[in-house]
């Protein structure tokens, strides 16, 4: 107990301590107080003497007063006594303190200096007189003078509040240094110490300190008081209003389907009430009527039935009195789902946003506006026995030639749908084609293995002769010495009659044939992987043939030479490559995004593409634009077999298996900045599907917005 009670010695001794303490304390305190006011007191008659002697202001006159009584000497000599008793332990307890505001002169305290800028003075003293600023007359070059002569100048630095230049010592400019590298102010200070813990979480069982609590402790706060007095009385005046009870509960949860005309629920404007559950029945009494009992055959019915499709879920029966039914062995499994019910169900109304479904259709404009294009059959061409696999129509528009699987080949006439003219070729026809030079009359006809070139005559004397001359060269020395992919042949005889001018002799089976513009040159496709050689150009003039590639990437569907440039466009099952033939390189290759494409249709114009495929796409390609397609379209329901451009009309059609063909309106703008316009126009019918089998092949007339169509029910329609 000797920590914490004092002895009688130290009690007797206390009293004048703390008393000597608390007479330091209140003077520290006032002296605090009154730096902090807007015009301190000095603290001794000695230091103001100082100050106005010192004093670096004009005017600054003597506070005290000539006149002073003899009372206020005697004041004097009692302060001078106490503070040199207050010295001796200022020494001791003040030793290493500091003041940063020990040598501030100006009486204005701790503001702005600024708004003392256009003034003469700064500040008042005691007696409310002015303290005037020092006189700065320096102008620029004495600034200057003072730093080329002066060397403490780096070191000055004026003061604003005494209006005075202050030069830093070295433990002033090395403390300025050290702050301004973020290091401590004083040098000794060791930031690594380890630290002390003063307080632990160990209780302890005597004090820190053995001082006795302050008064202030056990008085209450009179400044509390009056602030409480204030308030009560703000509270009975009606000034301040106390803040009610706010019940959380209330506001916050709430029985969703207990009450359904609850305040709560009223709230909610989109708010749906909790599903009822149905009123029971007559079959659910315990002694219902005789007609909602069941017989055997509903009984061993309703057992058979799966029990999502029961009436009801349990069956009637009948007892004597009420206290004989026995418990309902589904009781639970009923509250389960009538629980799940609740929990399910929409609690609140959303409202659907009605958008008008023509909204989101796009702008086109009406297919009335888009004529002329095919809209009626008026032509049916009959006569073949087999598959009309294809079609093709001369340059002139008169006349229209088709082959089918039945061996021969017909030539009609468009306007009258009569046929003047069969050639029987031996085989099934694959592909037929007219030559597009108006210049010449002639028709390449492929099948199997071979290539036919026919000259059916129906042309004036000039273009026939014409067409012999460009058959009649003969191949050079040299070109014959060289091996060609294909043999070529003469026709005498009959087959000269009939119309037979060459024969091309391929490897393989072939596919399609395909002319150049300008009739010289004519292309054929021989779709096989295990060879080469899917793609030959020929020419008639020099009767040579040529493999213009060494390998093929891909199946060979189809070939298209270019309507105005030197290009050369070949479609494998996925894409389609497009060769310069000057060049001899590939510059473009697009990708159908279709599993197997089927045909292929150049624009007139040359920068645009359609590809038709087996799995019911039609894809259109902006050579400009991207490798991608521009568009696809999915009208068709079955296998698109053909697909073609019109010459001069911004039209094109597509054929498929289901026995369609659908006409669309394709606008292409010459500004490059404007997409191409497509509008489906029209879906023409007439054909028969036969053995799964619909429209084989399309073509347009030349002059007239006109579409012909072969379908593999023999027969050769025009829609007009």
């Amino acid at each position: 107990m000797a920590d914490t009670l004092p002895s009688e010695n130290m009690r007797e001794q206390q009293p004048a301590e703390n008393g000597q303490k608390k007479k330091n304390k209140t003077k520290r305190v006032a002296e605090d107080d009154d730096r902090d006011e807007t015009f301190p007191l000095k603290a001794s008659a000695e230091e103001d003497e100082s100050d106005s002697e010192s004093s670096v202001y004009s005017g600054l006159e003597d506070s005290g007063s000539d006149s002073d009584s003899e009372v206020e000497e005697e004041d004097e000599v009692q302060q001078e006594d106490d503070r040199t008793n207050d010295n001796v332990n200022k020494k001791e307890e003040y030793e290493h303190d500091s003041s940063d505001e020990e040598d501030i002169r100006n009486t204005v305290g701790n503001i702005p200096m600024e708004w003392y800028k256009d003034f003469p003075h700064i500040g008042y003293n005691l007696d409310g007189q002015k303290i005037l600023k020092p006189i700065r007359n320096k102008d620029e070059l004495d600034e200057f003078l003072d730093k080329m002569d002066n060397p403490d100048y780096w070191r000055t630095v004026h003061d604003k509040q005494t209006a005075s230049d202050v030069v830093l010592s070295d433990e002033q400019v090395a403390l300025v240094k050290r702050l301004q590298r973020g290091q401590f102010g004083d040098a000794n200070f060791d930031e690594y110490q380890p630290s002390v813990d003063f307080f632990t979480k160990d209780v302890m069982l005597h004090p820190v300190t053995n001082r006795p609590a302050d008064k202030r402790s056990f008085i209450p706060s009179l400044i509390e008081k009056q602030k409480v007095s204030k308030m009560v009385h703000a509270i009975k005046m009606g000034w301040i209003k106390p803040r009610r009870p706010r019940d959380d509960d209330k506001g916050r949860f709430y029985d969703l389907w207990g009450n359904e005309d609850s305040s709560q629920v009223a709230k909610h404007r989109m708010h749906l009430p909790a599903p009822k559950t149905p009123l029971p029945g007559h079959q659910e009494s315990y002694n219902p009527p005789p007609e909602y009992l069941f017989t055997d055959e509903e009984r061993s019915l309703w057992e058979q039935q799966d029990p999502s499709d029961r009436k009801l879920p349990f069956v009637p029966a009948r007892y004597a009195a009420l206290r004989q039914v026995p418990a309902f062995p589904r009781f639970i499994h009923e509250r389960f789902e009538r629980c799940l019910d609740l929990y399910l169900c929409p609690r609140q109304r959303k409202m659907r946003v009605n958008v008008d479904p023509e909204d989101l259709i796009p702008k086109l404009p009406k297919p009335k506006d888009l004529q002329p294009f095919p809209t009626t059959q008026s032509l049916v061409y009959r006569g073949h026995g087999g598959l009309v696999r294809s079609i093709s129509i001369s340059p002139s528009g008169q006349w229209l030639a088709s082959g089918s699987d039945d061996g021969s080949v017909r030539f009609w006439e468009v306007n009258s749908s009569r046929c003047v003219k069969v050639v029987q070729v031996g085989g099934a026809v694959k592909s037929v084609s007219w030559n597009p030079n108006p210049a010449f009359c002639l028709l390449a006809v492929a099948l199997d293995t071979l290539v036919l070139i026919l000259m059916p005559s129906l042309a004036d004397r000039l273009i026939i002769r014409g067409s012999e001359q460009l058959l009649a060269a003969r191949p050079e020395a040299e070109s014959a010495e060289v091996a060609m992919p294909a043999q070529w042949s003469g026709a005498e005889g009959e087959e000269h009659q009939q119309g037979f001018r060459v024969k091309i002799q391929h490897p393989k089976a072939i596919r399609q044939v395909a002319w150049h513009g300008k009739g010289d040159y004519l292309a054929s496709v021989m779709p096989d992987n295990s060879s080469d050689q899917q793609v030959l150009v020929h020419q008639l003039s020099t009767r040579r043939s040529q493999n213009p590639f060494r390998r093929n990437k891909g199946l060979v569907q189809c070939v298209s030479f270019h309507p105005l440039r030197p290009y050369f466009l070949v479609a494998t099952q996925r894409s389609v490559r497009i060769y310069n033939l000057v060049k001899q390189e590939m510059t473009k290759k697009l990708q159908a995004n279709s599993k197997w494409i089927s045909s292929l249709a150049i624009h007139p114009g040359g920068d645009n593409i359609i590809c038709g495929s087996y799995d019911c796409r039609l894809s259109w390609f902006d050579l400009d634009l991207s490798t991608k397609p521009y568009k696809m379209l999915r009208h068709h329901k079955k296998a698109v077999r053909a697909v073609a451009y019109h010459r001069h009309y911004p039209l094109f059609a597509s054929g498929s298996d289901d026995g369609t063909v659908i006409v669309c309106h394709g606008t292409v703008y010459n500004d490059l900045l404007q997409n191409p316009l497509i509008v489906p126009v029209k879906l023409l019918r007439g054909h028969a599907i036969t053995r799964e089998l619909g429209v084989l092949d399309v073509t347009f007339h030349p002059t007239q917005p006109w579409v012909f169509s072969s379908g593999a029910d023999a027969t050769i329609r025009l829609f007009t």
